[in-house]
């Protein structure tokens, strides 16, 4: 939940940003930083050190996501590679089944014999939460049926190799789900690693670089606008101060005046 408010955030702080000018040069795959255009108050500055800090937690946030759906990324790969030798070594065994019993089978007999399947299967689908990525979840089921059910011929016609390559199938159905399963889920976390990393990097090198330079930006004008007012203070103490300087001088003449009458 915390991750989502995050990512909220960060979209409506993307929103608010100017729009990059096309050629802008990249040294090292860092974009060069570029100002806001706001303007410099201490109110805007306020605001931007409060999204400054929504973007650094969110750049931390995304950053622990990034790494924990790589982490989980791999032990699925991992998985998925002996799931996928275990299926291609059971439908090799398979194929191998079928190519004799085709060879001393004839192939009208051997469609008669396959034609009416007789075990009745359920496939359920349902989906499992992997950091915020629906993955699929495929269960293979097939109810009360009996063992013998997936012969959906007689064994007076028929060899006994096709007999092996139809219990091969069925022993590989399974794995065959699972497999595909298991490459569904690398998929989708594949694709919002990508689309993670492109957030963590804008975050790190065009947001981030950009507010901070901005508020420096409204920093330094501040602090020149403070000096000004400063300055133009003390120039005023000193017009005043010499005011009152000329005003007492004027007195000071002014008394002696009257008492050289």
């Amino acid at each position: 939940m915390e991750i989502s408010l995050i990512q909220t955030g960060v979209r409506t702080v993307f929103a608010t940003l100017p729009a990059m000018p096309q050629g802008s040069v990249a040294s090292e795959g860092i974009e060069a930083m570029a100002r806001l255009n706001v303007n410099p108050t201490r109110m805007v500055l306020t605001g931007l050190k409060k999204r400054l800090r929504t973007a650094f937690r969110g750049h931390r946030l995304l950053k622990d996501k990034r790494d924990e759906l790589m982490k989980r990324f791999l032990e699925i790969v991992r998985e998925n590679k002996g799931v996928r030798e275990q299926a291609e070594a059971l439908l090799t065994k398979a194929h191998g089944r079928f190519l004799m019993a085709r060879a001393v089978m004839s192939g009208d007999l051997m469609d008669e014999a396959l034609c009416f399947p007789k075990m009745k299967t359920t496939l359920t689908a349902s989906l499992k939460n992997i950091m915020g990525v629906n993955v699929p979840v495929l269960q293979f089921d097939t109810g009360e049926s009996a063992e013998g059910d997936i012969y959906p011929y007689g064994f007076a016609t028929t060899s006994g190799e096709l007999d092996g390559a139809i219990a091969a199938l069925s022993e590989a159905s399974p794995v065959l789900l699972k497999l595909a399963e298991l490459e569904k889920a690398s998929q989708l976390l594949a694709d919002e690693i990508e689309k993670t990393r492109r957030r963590v990097n804008a975050l790190e090198f065009v947001l981030i670089p950009n507010l901070q330079e901005t508020v420096r930006y409204i920093v330094m004008k501040l602090d020149e606008s403070e000096r000004g007012n400063l300055t133009r203070l003390m120039k005023v103490k000193d017009m005043m101060l010499e005011t009152a300087r000329q005003q007492r001088i004027l007195e000071d003449e002014a008394a002696e005046s009257d008492k050289a009458r």
